[in-house]
């Protein structure tokens, strides 16, 4: 431990057979021996070991009660000590890099690492100037001397991978795996889009966003710099410089084409592995050089061609280079295409046009066996710098990918219908609606109709002259509004020799009945009207991965037989779907099978059993479903089952026990399952028990305590749940324990105290808890959630780590004195208290203030020392007459039923406002009511008043207006404040407290859709006294063509209607925020 504190070394703990509490605590089997070693020392030295020891179980490692072998757990730690020593290496991976000085001299000043501040840096250029490089080099520098540091590459593909999502969905993904990577937990849940700043914001992190081409990806990853911790940075790559001024990032980079001497360099670095030519060869590499020009993609391309040739080669070459380059880069990349050989240049095409930023495993199943030895065609390809593998996916330069298809293109430019591969919209819009068009010369078509608004037709004879086609895939990223594909007549042929066909919203019901897929490997038919696939049995055996996500007219699947190389089937979504073949369980290889939302689906054939591969299973949403087949006992390497919201599932097999391997399960919502099985207890290796609101459930099995790898155990809303299982305080390794809305809890047993290990513990809405354990120290305690546990008035020190402690709804109102003393409190949830002014370094701690019902007239004077405060809640402080001076962190103030407040002494000037509720506050005077509609409130702001304030320019009675549009030059987003007066029409009854939702739709003069809004707030607003105006900003990101636009909004409920209606047009734009995020925490 000396030499960790004076020599900074690494200290990587194993306990081996001994308790880490032992060790800390010199107690049991191993105090006993290290109480014999420290016969005959001094005191002095035996204090420094035991103040060693102390520290030492407190490092974060390894245990082998966590291990089955020995042999798992040396593996383990042999490769994280790998892990260790690679990161401590000095990297040599950037040596050859060249002008790498002269941009870290620039990039420092833009950075600033002195400054507290978190800071955005955007890293701007063309294609192939070398952006990335210059990022991964400064984040190789730089990532040690962070908490937390992530690079995030190629943030385009990945999200035009997630295109078929709507943004949120897509932004709760990439969120995920953002998280997963950074914190290094592969397995982390996103609810909602907060969770992001929720781990991060007291986090000092290095985050680099590779690529980026639309807002959606900032506003998911990087939306605000106050959700990273200070002394952060975040450094985005992109081609589009608006999209940086648009997120506000004004510390931008420009990358520029190097310099003559630094050309040289690149390409010497390529051509002779060093960054000066060979002797001799000077003159020569200075003349190529000259001739490719400074672009450094081109460079490293030309010089990876002229590796290793001779000089007289070089001699050779260079006249022939010379006479073929034009200066544009695309005659330098056709260069080096050109001196490829015919099967590789083959190789090329196939990536450029159809396969960029695949897995090398799908390109092998597709195609293995069009190229011999194709792992070695990967090879010659990368070591001409034509393409790059990462993380076993292969990927090209956009320059590269554009060469190839203009290459393709080339093949035949009158008649696209001879070419090789099809991908361009217009030219595959010709040959489908032409029954002759297509030849035998196309093997692969790539229709993207993203941003295609016209209908696509399709001619009923298409694919009849395609006999060589092997690849269709037809992207329609439509979001809610899938572009239009119309086929008047069903086709009548789709080639026998398809690889792969994917083809979302397949319009048809059937296939044709010719066909014959005895070659495919891959089927993907997302959102498909399929009612079926085919009528006859059909060789399948070469199918790997079938998709049918969301057909949700799929009412059978076909016989399954020889599906025997069968790995994945995802049928989440096809509500239609009633059973699944008894064949499926020739599906020997299946190792993951997707159900989720199958509503239909009664119950499941016995033989499922017989695919022992399966690894994942997704039942989940499955509502009809009564029962599991007592087979699936036989997965034996099963490592997740999830049967959430299976509200007709009743029990589960015995045989489950069998599933030794088993990791997650997941339960929630399964309302009818009373009991769970005693042969659980027989899954060893379960880390993850989810029974989430199984209102049925009466009693676990005690054989659960067998389980005693369990890290997670989340029993939320087990309402029926008797007593609280003595197994818990077996389960050692838990990390994670729900037990919200326990109605059987009185009193938290002692045995908690058995939990060491536990981070997070939450007992939200547990009414009847009185008591908490006094005689226990959970150490690691990061979490404890007490909000709504109405009877609690105290709550012992259970431990001094605590980072979030949430206090909301309790009773309790004393601060303990400890709390001051807390090092790591960084959220506090509470009441509102006189006494918290004694306790400064508690204020500074607060997140969320509630004062609600409390009789008060004027607030307290310390109120904006709460530096950090998010939320106040005042709602029902009926003699409330005014506010002071509120911290500039507030996002959300709650005051509805304030009926006597009069003034606003804040400012909100936070520009992240998300909702200011003053629902029936009726005296409010007229300074407080301009404050309040001039504030910015990108959730929400709502208020008394009988007409449109004056504030807004554009006002209409009733529910729809139109907006006369101030630039004349439009942007392509603009940002409005829109408002309605809600009026009550005698519909409502007193008392009676509900749910709105609005519904507001923008279209241009003539009527052209462009977008819609649908905010969906959840909120449960109270009566209303009278007429209320609710506003909300919403952000129109998409290219407006009209200076015109017409507002509409609707009601779902018939207890309010619309008086009025207003829109005023935002000049000063804010960063995107086209999504509403969940607030619930706060």
């Amino acid at each position: 431990m000396k030499c960790r504190k004076m020599l900074d070394q690494t200290v990587m703990t194993i306990f081996y057979e001994v308790d880490p509490t032992d060790v800390k605590k010199q107690t049991g089997d191993f105090g006993k021996v290290f109480k014999k070693t420290c016969m005959g020392k001094t005191n002095a030295v035996s204090r420094k070991w035991i103040e060693a020891l102390s520290e030492v179980a407190t490092i974060a490692g390894e245990h082998s009660i966590n291990w089955d072998t020995e042999a798992a757990m040396i593996e383990k730690i042999s490769t994280d000590i790998s892990n260790k020593l690679n990161n401590s290496t000095p990297l040599r991976d950037f040596d050859g890099l060249v002008g790498m000085g002269a941009h870290m001299e620039k990039l420092e000043l833009l950075l600033c690492l002195d400054s507290c501040e978190v800071r955005m840096i955007g890293i701007w250029g063309p294609p192939g100037i070398g952006k990335t490089t210059i990022v991964r080099f400064l984040y190789n520098q730089l990532s040690s001397s962070f908490e937390l540091s992530i690079f995030m590459e190629n943030i385009k593909t990945m999200h035009t991978i997630l295109a078929s999502s709507d943004d949120y969905s897509a932004k709760l993904i990439l969120q995920r795996q953002f998280l997963s990577k950074i914190l290094d937990h592969k397995d982390i849940e996103i609810p909602h889009l907060r969770v992001l700043q929720e781990r991060l914001y007291n986090k000092k992190v290095l985050v680099v966003l590779d690529d980026v081409d639309q807002s959606v990806q900032l506003d998911a990853l990087a939306k605000e710099t106050r959700w990273f911790g200070p002394r952060s940075r975040i450094l985005i790559t992109t081609q589009d410089r608006k999209l940086l001024k648009a997120h506000r990032i004004n510390n931008i980079y420009k990358v520029d084409l190097p310099n003559s001497d630094d050309a040289l360099q690149i390409f010497c670095m390529y051509a002779f592995g060093q960054k000066t030519p060979y002797d001799g060869f000077y003159k020569l590499a200075r003349k190529v050089t000259w001739l490719v020009g400074n672009f450094p993609l081109g460079l490293r391309v030309v010089g990876s061609y002229f590796r290793e040739m001779s000089k007289q080669e070089w001699r050779k070459e260079i006249p022939r280079l010379r006479a073929r380059l034009d200066g544009k880069i695309e005659s330098v990349l056709k260069f080096s295409y050109d001196a490829l050989c015919d099967e590789d240049k083959d190789l090329f095409l196939h990536i450029a046009c159809f396969f960029n930023h695949e897995s090398i495993e799908k390109l092998e199943d597709f195609l293995g066996k069009t190229f011999l030895d194709i792992a070695q065609r990967f090879h010659v390809l990368a070591e001409k710098s034509l393409i790059s593998i990462n993380s076993n996916f292969v990927e090209m330069h956009d320059s590269l990918a554009q060469l190839g298809k203009e290459i393709v293109r080339k093949q035949s430019v009158r008649e696209p219908g001879q070419r090789q591969f099809l991908v361009d919209a217009r030219d595959i819009s010709e040959v489908l609606a032409d029954d002759t068009a297509g030849g035998r010369s196309v093997i692969g078509i790539y229709l993207d109709l993203h941003r295609n608004d016209d209908v696509f037709n399709i001619s009923e004879k298409a694919f009849e002259g395609m006999s060589n086609l092997q690849f269709l895939r037809v992207k329609n990223f439509g979001n809610l509004f899938p572009a239009i594909v119309c086929l008047p007549h069903c086709l009548t042929y789709i080639s026998r020799k398809l690889r792969l066909l994917d083809w979302m919203y397949f319009p048809m019901t059937c296939f044709p009945s010719k066909f014959n897929p005895e070659f495919l490997v891959e089927l993907n038919m997302w959102g498909s009207k399929l009612e079926k696939l085919w009528e006859e049995i059909q060789p399948l055996r070469n199918l790997k991965r079938m998709d049918l996500f969301s057909s949700k007219n799929l009412k059978e699947l076909p016989d399954l037989s020889s599906a025997t190389n069968l790995e994945v089937l995802n049928l989440n979504g096809c509500s239609s779907l009633v059973e699944l073949p008894f064949s499926i369980g020739n599906a020997t290889k299946l190792l993951k099978l997707e159900l989720s939302g199958c509503s239909s689906l009664l119950e499941l054939p016995s033989s499922i059993g017989n695919a022992i591969n399966l690894q994942t299973i997704d039942f989940s949403h499955c509502e009809n479903l009564v029962e599991l087949p007592s087979s699936i006992g036989n997965a034996t390497n099963l490592k997740e089952l999830d049967l959430s919201c299976c509200s007709s599932l009743k029990e589960l097999p015995s045989s489950i026990g069998n599933c030794t391997n088993l990791k997650k399960l997941h339960l929630i919502c399964c309302s009818s399952l009373k009991e769970l099985p005693s042969s659980i207890g027989n899954c060893t290796n379960l880390k993850e028990l989810h029974l989430t609101c199984c209102s049925s459930l009466i009693k676990l099995p005690s054989s659960i305590g067998n389980a005693i790898n369990l890290e997670k155990l989340i029993l939320a809303g087990c309402e029926s749940l008797v007593e609280l299982p003595s197994f818990i305080g077996k389960a050692t390794n838990l990390k994670i324990l729900n037990l919200g809305y326990l109605s059987c809890l009185v009193e938290l047993p002692s045995f908690i105290g058995n939990l060491h290990k536990l981070s997070e513990l939450r007992l939200r809405g547990c009414k009847k808890l009185q008591v908490l354990p006094t005689n226990i120290n959970l150490e690691f305690l990061n979490e404890l959630d007490l909000t709504d546990c109405i009877l609690l008035k105290t709550f012992p020190v259970i431990s001094t780590n605590i980072k979030r402690l949430h206090l909301r709804g309790t009773q309790i109102e004393e601060v303990p004195s400890s709390l001051r003393s807390w090092p790591r409190l960084e959220d506090l949830q509470m009441l509102y208290s006189e006494n918290l002014s004694e306790f400064s370094h508690v204020l500074e701690r607060i997140t969320v203030l509630e004062l609600s019902d409390i009789n008060i007239r004027e607030m307290t004077p310390w109120l904006n020392r709460i530096t950090r405060l998010r939320r106040l809640k005042l709602s029902g402080c009926g003699k409330l007459v005014s506010l002071p001076q509120l911290s500039d962190s507030l996002i959300i103030l709650d005051a509805e039923n304030c009926g006597s407040l009069e003034r606003l002494g804040c400012s909100f000037n936070n520009p992240n406002i998300k909702c200011l509720d003053f629902t029936n506050c009726l005296k409010l005077d007229k300074e407080a009511r301009d404050l309040i509609i001039q504030a910015t409130a990108r959730h929400y702001s709502i208020l008394p008043s009988r007409e449109v304030h004056e504030y807004i320019t554009n006002r209409a009675i009733g529910s729809s207006l139109t907006v006369k549009l101030n630039q004349r030059a439009l942007p392509t987003s603009m940002r409005f404040k829109a408002c309605i007066v809600l009026a009550d029409n005698g519909g409502r009854e007193a008392g009676n407290e509900g749910r709105m939702e609005v519904y507001m739709t923008i279209m241009e003069r003539q009527n052209d859709f462009i977008t819609s809004t649908y905010v969906s707030l959840n909120h449960i607003f109270p009566e209303f006294l009278r007429e209320h105006m609710y506003t909300v900003e919403v952000l129109v990101d998409v290219e407006v063509t009209s200076d015109e636009l017409v507002f509409d909004f609707q009601l779902n409920s018939e207890k309010w209607e619309i008086g009025e209606c207003g829109v005023l047009e935002l000049k000063n734009h804010v960063q995107t925020f086209s999504e509403i995020d969940s607030w619930d925490n706060y």
